[in-house]
């Protein structure tokens, strides 16, 4: 990997960062690795679903179009992000109650230019491989374009460009090995992955929820020992819908 590449990339997650914490000390926590769980309770249309089951609901492209292999192996482990101190804010605005804070519930890691995102398993629309798509005119840069999957019509959004627009650069782009779309909950959207990580059932302590929509509304929380970001599904589909990135113009 060229030294560019690799301070790209860099650049990115302390981009990332910055976007979790507000001008003040950051607490750096430990990282114990989170031990595999069996799931023991139904979660919903989702019960049950390790991340190979999942590799198996995966869909494939259209029998014209290019194929891309997927190697099981390669999956990675998760990066390491600082997590805020301040994330417990007191700002009214709150968030509607989602069914996945009430108890344990499953998320499903994937991976995006060395970054790792986490959605819950319950708002996770499906999982297709990555296919030719369709620009459109007109649409922000994070549009990669449509995507066709028998009568379905995909929004396909480059997650890189979406998260950082400005500081995506053109090495870090020609790297990226884009393999997965994440299907967001019913909706025609889906974020571009390069890897699938895992699936972990989650405790509500283990994560640092975000009770205010006023500021990030598309993030739910962090997860404390992957410290990773949580998606907020529903706020998401919101600010891809107006045509808006991270920023929320």
């Amino acid at each position: 990997m060229s030294k560019s590449l690799m301070a790209s990339k860099k650049v990115m997650k302390n981009y990332l960062s910055e976007l979790l914490t507000e001008p003040e000390a950051v607490e750096k926590l430990s990282q114990p690795s989170i031990a595999k769980q069996a799931i023991s309770r139904p979660l919903a249309h989702k019960e049950n679903q390790s991340l190979e089951n999942l590799l198996k609901t995966v869909n494939e492209p259209q029998e014209n179009t290019v194929k891309k292999g997927v190697n099981v192996s390669t999956f990675s482990k998760t990066d390491v992000l600082p997590i805020p101190t301040d994330i417990n804010s007191t700002e009214t605005h709150e968030l509607p109650t989602k069914s996945y804070r009430k108890g344990d519930f499953q998320a499903m890691f994937f991976k995006v230019a060395g970054l790792t995102i986490a959605v819950p398993l319950i708002e996770l629309g499906g999982i297709h491989k990555v296919d030719k798509t369709t620009s459109l005119m007109g649409k922000p840069d994070w549009f990669k374009g449509v995507m066709l999957y028998r009568d379905e019509k995909i929004n396909v959004v480059d997650t890189a460009l979406w998260v950082m627009p400005e500081k995506c650069d053109e090495a870090l782009r020609a790297s990226l090995n884009y393999q997965y779309i994440i299907m967001l909950n019913d909706s025609s959207w889906g974020l571009m992955a390069e890897h699938l990580v895992d699936t972990v059932v989650l405790s509500q302590d283990e994560v640092k929820w975000l009770d205010s929509s006023d500021k990030r509304p598309w993030l739910a929380g962090l997860v404390k020992e992957k410290m990773c970001a949580l998606l907020d599904v529903s706020a998401l589909i919101e600010l891809l819908d107006k045509g808006s990135d991270i920023y929320q113009k």
